[in-house]
């Protein structure tokens, strides 16, 4: 099928554009390691961030009203840090460590296959990211995007077909002519519902080595790339 109609590239953010895992380490590690902590850093961060869709899912459900997800990060933090009894953090140690979530490194192809991308569509973040997050990834990262959307504009977390749908309507495009670019099956099996076009792109160290789930792509999405530049080349950028 043509994809000649698609204008604009709409990206999730955690693990397809961000190495999340190896930042969050990094960074738990600078806070805790000169405190004379040895953990296992990694792992920490996996335990950080396994707590991130159960947190969301409180919110789309309605068991409580939208809040962005700084905060729930930074409720999911206190949590994970009581559990492991690391403590003696002042409130702006506890909000600096929080927003490792904003200083998160890009994948070594991101940046340039972005700037191949760019020339040819509109390139907008669709993350469950609220923007202030959005806007310090991009600019830590140097990420070229033309907008910053998704959950928070939405006001609706992924999977919800809002957070698609409004950002497709927010680009002024019907969602056919959106390509969702995404390291994960699960969010490309909806947009792709929704009627966008769909990007699979691989990151099959997203989880750290022992990675077991989304290191392929399970479906016959429109594009299966090995990273951004490869997108870029079959997008004809």
């Amino acid at each position: 099928m043509s994809l000649d109609k698609v204008q604009a590239l709409t990206f999730d953010v955690f693990g397809t554009v961000v190495d999340w895992r190896s930042s969050v380490a990094r960074e738990l590690a600078a806070v805790f390691a000169p405190r004379g902590e040895q953990r296992d850093w990694p792992a920490l961060a996996d335990r950080w961030r396994a707590r991130y869709q159960p947190a969301m899912e409180a919110v789309r459900s309605g068991r409580r009203p939208w809040v962005k997800l700084d905060q729930l990060h930074r409720e999911n933090l206190e949590q994970l840090l009581a559990e492991l009894d690391l403590g003696g953090l002042d409130e702006a140690e506890l909000d600096q460590l929080n927003r490792a979530w904003h200083r998160l490194d890009p994948w070594p192809d991101v940046v340039a296959g972005l700037a191949r991308l760019r020339r040819r569509y509109i390139l907008a973040t669709l993350s469950n990211g609220n923007v202030a997050l959005m806007v310090n990834l991009a600019r830590h990262g140097g990420l070229p995007w033309d907008a910053i959307l998704g959950a928070e504009v939405a006001q609706a977390y992924k999977p919800l077909p809002a957070a698609y749908l409004r950002t497709a309507d927010y680009l002024g495009l019907p969602p056919a002519a959106c390509m969702m670019v995404a390291a994960h099956n699960d969010d490309l099996v909806v947009a792709g519902a929704l009627g966008f076009r769909t990007a699979f792109v691989a990151r099959p160290q997203e989880h750290g080595p022992g990675q077991t789930k989304d290191r392929s792509a399970d479906h016959a999405f429109d594009v299966v790339a090995n990273d951004f530049g490869d997108l870029a080349g079959q997008l004809g950028c």
